[in-house]
Order: C-alpha cells, then sequence, then structure tokens
C-alpha cells in the first residue's frame, strides 16, 4: 500500500493538523535529544538532532502560527464563541515563543548547552505546553473551523497559506 499524500493547500485545516503531527515528532526528538546528552554527550546524532529541530521550529513551526495568527483566527474571530479560545491559543503561542528563545540558541550551537538541568527543564516545559495546545486546536479550534468557514473561505485561506510560503496556486 503506498503512503498517504499529505494535504495540500487546498486543504488548509487539514494541512494545519498535519503540522501538528510534524510538530509532536519535533518535540518528542526535542525530549530524546535533552534524554541523550545527559546519557551520551554531544555526539554527531546529537548535533544532528539538535539542527533538525533548530530547523523545524525556526522555518515551519513559525509559519504555522503564522497561518493560525494571521490566517485562521481573524476568519473565526466573526464568531463571537469563540473569541475565549482564540485569545488563548493566541497566549500560549507567545509563551511558546518565549521558550523558543531560551532553546533557539542552544539548538543553533549545541556546543553550548553546558546546564543540562536547564535545557531538560525548557524543553520539557516546551513540549508540555505544545502537547496541551496542539489537543486544543485538534479537538476544539479545527472541528469549529470545519463547521463555520465556508468551502470558498478555506480555499482563500489555502491560497494565503500558500503565498506565506511562496507558492503559487
Amino acid at each position: 500500500m503506498l503512503p498517504t499524500p499529505a494535504p495540500g493547500f487546498d486543504e488548509p485545516l487539514a494541512m494545519l493538523r498535519a503540522c501538528h503531527e510534524r510538530i509532536q515528532r519535533q518535540c518528542a526528538t526535542l525530549a530524546k535529544l535533552a534524554a541523550h546528552l545527559r546519557s551520551e554527550g554531544l555526539t554527531d546524532g546529537a548535533r544532528q538532532a539538535a539542527a533538525d529541530i533548530h530547523r523545524y521550529f525556526s522555518s515551519a513551526g513559525r509559519q504555522h502560527h503564522a497561518d493560525e495568527e494571521q490566517d485562521l483566527f481573524p476568519e473565526l474571530r466573526t464568531e463571537p464563541a469563540l473569541s475565549g479560545l482564540l485569545d488563548t491559543l493566541a497566549r500560549e503561542h507567545a509563551v511558546m515563543e518565549s521558550l523558543w528563545q531560551r532553546l533557539e540558541p542552544l539548538l543553533a550551537a549545541p556546543d553550548t548547552i553546558h546546564d543540562l538541568d536547564a535545557f531538560a527543564r525548557s524543553a520539557g516545559e516546551f513540549n508540555t505546553l505544545y502537547r496541551q495546545h496542539i489537543a486544543r486546536e485538534n479537538s476544539e479550534l479545527l472541528p469549529q473551523a470545519e463547521q463555520l468557514l465556508s468551502v470558498e473561505q478555506q480555499r482563500e485561506l489555502g491560497a494565503r497559506m500558500a503565498a506565506r510560503r511562496g507558492v503559487s496556486l
């Protein structure tokens, strides 16, 4: 059986869900990296993992948050019942960004990870918040978006997401 292709910009809500899966895989790698540094030290594999995590959250992770904050959330702001959820999710994005600012320079230069306990704590906080955040978006936000956004709104959402990445449809 052939693997199912990843959703494209013509399915923006499914694409956001798929991105959540990739984020969770990167978070799992971050947790493994923290444990590996304690047990094995900074090996070539650890350097590569740090580089991969850094690259993902510095590019695709940032684009994902922009997709939500600049495109999806404003579309849903017309629904007053979602106001509190959207505010909570936006605040969580800000906290995740703050946590990322602690991790980013260490992952960019893993030789500078000297306090393994502090690194593991920061990685754990980042992962815990992301896990909770993704669960909320997948169980509350995206199902509501599927109900509220018309086919045309979803098409426009996908087009804006593509444009952010320099992809023309």
